[in-house]
């Protein structure tokens, strides 16, 4: 059957090649070497630093408001663009937690995930020829279904250099001519970066002068460590030419329920919904009713923020004592580090040929998974994420063994 179907795949996903590739996407080189290394090793229990969701369930109350909605006929039937309950709480948490004024009918709308947004707005404003800005490192699903539509995407390199912040000044004049979006993600993944009002005020400036929409996604805003958390939306009339887009999934350890909200300028608000009404039905009402209950409760959120601090501090120590250059963020779970040029344990020297390589190693030799980021210089990504069930003292164990595991490595950077 392949030859029947092989002339029918669109170009877009590899036209008559596709299926004929034989390269390995970084996540899945990742999960081979993981069931390999367990393999080999099956009484050495994996220490996974690479996961990038939450490792608890969402709190007990939301599930309960969820199992009481599930109970009721009037949830029954589809969603469409959303109930009038989640849009309401969105723009409830945006006053109280960013005090961000958001029309709950006409500037949000819930969305199956920020996926399911990223993967639906580029049919809003996107056609062949156009340009986006995105950010490299991070997640390339808006990027990927702009080129569907006939775009093109320039890559803004986040380096330390820049303190993981772009550098609009780099993006080629022909190319901001035909570009319309400008997509961002702070609290960074995977940099662990935090934005400034200064930044977002100068993303917005930057903006206005290219004639571009924004796109924040800011699935990790509320999960800070420090500080009060930013909305791009405070800064004086960014709402005129933003999105911002929230997630349930990290901030209320809600991933699988796949709920957040898309909020911002009215009119984008609406193209997102006209195309979303002919994507899908909307997300189950129990859910968003569940969710409704979570936004109501941001102390959820910073709760949650003070387990992933207590871990990062551990972490941040640990790695230190190891010789990694690494600094706390004040946000997110995710901690970034230059990844070592080689290493010598056992008396042999090894050197690494880029992040890939170490963490390849790091899974084989020593059953510690993190995820290599080589697309700005050679990077290693940890997330506090690591499932420790027993608490606090499982937490410090999964970290001490974490070092007692690489101490006799002497790393070179």
């Amino acid at each position: 059957m392949s030859d029947y179907f092989q002339p029918l795949f669109a170009e877009r996903i590899g036209g008559a090649q596709y299926g004929l590739s034989t390269a390995i996407y970084k996540f899945e080189k990742i999960k081979r070497a993981k069931a390999a290394a367990k393999a080999a090793h099956p009484n050495v229990p994996l220490i996974d630093l690479g996961v990038g969701e939450p490792d608890e369930m969402a709190f007990p109350e939301v599930v309960q408001a969820m199992q009481t909605a599930v109970a009721q006929p009037e949830n029954r039937g589809y969603s469409d663009n959303g109930g009038p309950e989640f849009k309401q709480a969105a723009a409830r948490y945006m006053q109280r937690v960013f005090g961000v004024e958001i029309n709950p009918e006409t500037e949000v709308l819930h969305s199956i995930g920020s996926k399911a947004a990223l993967s639906l707005l580029p049919a809003c404003f996107i056609n062949p020829g156009d340009g986006v800005i995105m950010t490299t490192p991070g997640y390339p699903v808006f990027g990927t279904h702009a080129r569907y539509f006939g775009g093109s995407v320039y890559n803004l390199p986040l380096t330390a250099q820049n303190n993981f912040f772009p550098d609009f000044s780099t993006v080629p004049g022909d190319f901001l001519k035909k570009a319309k979006v400008l997509v961002i993600n702070y609290p960074n993944n995977p940099t662990g970066a935090t934005a400034t009002l200064d930044f977002f005020k100068r993303t917005v400036e930057f903006a206005r002068k290219n004639h571009l929409l924004i796109i924040q996604d800011a699935a990790y805003a509320a999960l800070v460590f420090e500080g009060k958390p930013v909305s791009i939306l405070q800064v004086d009339g960014a709402k005129e030419v933003t999105l911002e887009l929230h997630s349930l999934s990290k901030s209320f350890n809600m991933t699988g329920w796949r709920l957040g909200f898309v909020c911002g300028s009215a009119l984008a608000v609406r193209a997102y919904g006209d195309v979303k009404d002919n994507s899908d039905s909307g997300q189950f009402l129990a859910i968003q009713k569940a969710g409704a209950m979570a936004l109501d409760h941001p102390e959820i959120t910073e709760k949650i923020s003070a387990k992933y601090s207590r871990r990062m501090d551990q972490l941040v120590g640990g790695l230190r004592a190891l010789g990694f250059k690494v600094a706390k963020p004040k946000a997110s779970f995710f901690l970034y580090c230059p990844a070592p040029k080689a290493v010598v344990q056992d008396g042999q020297r090894l050197a690494f040929a880029n992040a890939e390589d170490f963490s390849q190693w790091l899974i084989r030799e020593h059953l510690i998974s993190t995820v290599p980021w080589d697309d700005a210089g050679a990077f290693v990504r940890f997330s506090v994420t690591f499932v420790a069930p027993g608490g606090e003292a499982e937490e410090k164990r999964v970290l001490n063994d974490l070092q007692f595991r690489l101490s006799p490595c002497s790393f070179e950077f």
